[in-house]
């Protein structure tokens, strides 16, 4: 049986893992980046500012991770949304389509009954490495 090759994707220009849990694993192209909360790298506190911010600061956070494995926003094909309420789920769309503006990638949005830290939302992805052609 062929071996599959698997690399842990790390960078410091996210917030780096509140658990035993890497930031992505890369598994031959395909990508599964742990979820995000609105952290800022630099202070490890969540962002002020409520939901709408602490989504711009989770995609922010994704961005890093994706780009420390060579990919961008257009190599995610999936997202799973993690909210505290789901009465955010309009301004969390809002947000969310200034990071993700075409060949938008499949997503589930889920209300939950909390997040660490005490996030309002929390982003995870799968995203596919290298070129990907459209068709």
């Amino acid at each position: 049986m062929a071996s599959v090759v698997r690399k842990i994707i790390s960078t410091t220009k996210a917030p780096l893992p509140l658990g035993a849990y890497s930031q992505a694993v890369l598994v031959d192209r395909t990508m599964y980046v742990a979820g995000q909360i609105g952290i800022e790298p630099s202070s490890g506190q969540l962002v002020p500012g409520g939901v709408r911010e602490e989504a711009k600061q989770a995609l922010k956070n994704l961005g890093e991770i994706l780009k420390a494995a060579g990919c961008d926003y257009s190599n995610v094909v999936k997202t799973t949304v993690f909210m505290a309420d789901i009465k955010d789920f309009n301004d969390m769309n809002d947000v969310y389509g200034q990071f993700f503006t075409s060949r938008f990638p499949v997503r589930a949005a889920f209300q939950v009954a909390a997040l660490p830290k005490g996030a309002q939302i929390e982003i995870e992805a799968i995203a596919i490495q290298g070129p990907i052609l459209d068709v």
